[in-house]
């Protein structure tokens, strides 16, 4: 099952033609291909076991949640000095803005920088971190002045509530990541993208609310569709970091599940400020 995450998707998380992960029936049957067969430390499909005591070579749970403690870290860390540091006071609110938008475009570019590597770079993934959190401190900020101070914390905490719901979903087996959801999930999610870039272009040559996908009850329904979606990516992502542990991927891919992670985060976080915001407006 190839991940939503373009990070995923280019590396050794994919396999199996185009899809990442393992079929239960190929598992059974001995013919998963194992894309780290050569690793001599990687399990056998069809036990799941090692096939030689591990020597730090690998990629280990321990090791994604370092690595996306350090890169979710980073951005916690920029977005509350961009919030103390850049003031969204009426004088320098055209500025804060511009630098947002400024540091949104640098962390795109290096997203993608990243996506298109053969290799993990720490400094990137790191570098993208920091400028994504400038940009979440200021639209934070943002809104917290202008909107409702609660918003921020609400969509913080729900965002934690969304993951370790996912989390404890994927782990009991509620949720099963397989062609069809995965199938379903890129449909539902070109589709919701194109929706949103319609409604930018409206916005931005129209004027308004644009086709109105961002404001009102439609803009309800969306918020909660964005949510969803970013649910689903976390399945996603789980499976793939769960691929990796389990046959054997090399100990810097864990980097690449940590980068993954933080986007995946970064998504959910943006549509619950989005529902918040409207349902605040609302009241």
């Amino acid at each position: 099952m190839r991940s939503s995450n373009p990070v995923f998707s280019r590396r050794g998380f994919s396999r199996d033609n185009g899809y990442a992960g393992f079929d239960a029936q190929q598992v059974q049957a001995g013919t998963a291909t194992n894309p780290y067969a050569t690793n001599p430390y990687a399990a056998d499909p069809q036990t799941g076991l090692p096939q030689a005591p591990a020597r730090g070579s690998v990629m280990t749970i321990d090791d994604v949640v370092s690595r996306t403690a350090m890169t979710l870290g980073t951005v916690i860390l920029t977005a509350v000095l961009s919030w103390v540091l850049l003031p969204v006071d009426p004088a320098n609110i055209n500025k804060s803005y511009g630098i947002a938008v400024v540091a949104a475009l640098v962390a795109f570019v290096l997203a993608m920088v990243q996506s298109f590597k053969r290799k993990p770079s720490p400094a990137l993934i790191l570098g993208y971190a920091a400028f994504e959190g400038v940009f979440l401190g200021v639209i934070s900020a943002a809104t917290s002045t202008y909107i409702s101070s609660g918003v921020v914390i609400q969509a913080v905490l729900g965002t934690m509530c969304v993951f370790a719901a996912v989390l404890f979903a994927y782990k009991m087996r509620w949720i099963r990541v397989t062609r069809r959801f995965y199938g379903f999930v890129m449909a539902a999610a070109l589709g919701f993208v194109l929706l949103m870039v319609a409604n930018s272009l409206f916005m931005l040559f129209g004027g308004g609310d644009g086709l109105g996908f961002r404001s009102g009850g439609l803009g309800i329904v969306f918020g909660i569709v964005g949510v969803l979606l970013g649910a689903a990516f976390l399945a996603l992502d789980f499976k793939q970091v769960e691929d990796g542990v389990t046959y054997g991927a090399p100990r810097e891919e864990s980097w690449l599940a940590a980068f993954g992670l933080t986007m995946t985060l970064v998504w959910i976080y943006l549509e619950l400020l989005r529902l918040f915001q409207i349902l605040s407006g609302d009241d």
